[in-house]
């Protein structure tokens, strides 16, 4: 296959071409990662932070009736899953319902899964500079398909300058390296019960 892939390029075309050839022939790879429970949790649990979120998110939970549920989205094609899979066994161990989204998603692709599974919360991982992108196409999809009341945010290596962008593109929160799991999962749960109190 690189053989072909060096000469299909050596012949002008496109990694995009290239790519769509592939797919055409093989179809896609579909890489969800597993969330693994249990481990975020041991490791917290004497922490008396840990103890008042898992209160918090038990309040959060009756208010509205379930279990807040947020999506661990990887779009384009940063393959980098290892911070999404940390945040999905923290979260899930914090009492969210989490849902893994496949590596490589395009926002529309992201957009179907978040409005079949019906989420609260999009939490985009992003790692290889795709974020001014495609987070704004993800929260303009959302709007055009009447998910205007799930809720966007992101982490991963974000530059600060970018974050007032992303703001102004619809992100409600960006979480940067060395975010602490448990202050990240407060600032979700705030956004939650602002969202509620505004319905």
């Amino acid at each position: 296959l690189l053989a072909a892939a060096i000469e299909a390029a050596r012949a002008r075309a496109t990694v995009g071409e290239i790519s769509d050839a592939m797919r055409a022939a093989f179809g896609d790879h579909a890489a969800t990662p597993d969330v693994i429970k249990g481990v975020y949790g041991e490791a917290y649990d004497n922490e008396p932070e840990l103890a008042v979120l898992r209160e918090r998110m038990a309040e959060v939970t009756e208010a509205m009736g379930y279990r807040p549920k947020i999506m661990v989205a990887k779009l384009g094609q940063d393959g980098h899953d290892r911070g999404a899979k940390v945040i999905a066994s923290a979260f899930g161990d914090i009492g969210f319902d989490v849902l893994a989204g496949p590596l490589f998603q395009t926002p529309d692709e992201a957009v179907e899964l978040a409005l079949d599974r019906k989420v609260n919360v999009v939490g985009v991982s992003s790692l290889a500079a795709g974020h001014r992108t495609l987070l704004p196409q993800l929260v303009d999809r959302l709007r055009e398909k009447g998910g205007d009341d799930i809720i966007v945010v992101c982490g991963g290596v974000i530059p600060r300058q970018d974050y007032e962008f992303l703001h102004e593109h619809g992100v409600a929160a960006v979480f940067g390296p060395g975010t602490n799991v448990l202050e990240a999962a407060n600032s979700v749960l705030d956004l939650l019960e602002g969202k509620r109190r505004n319905q």
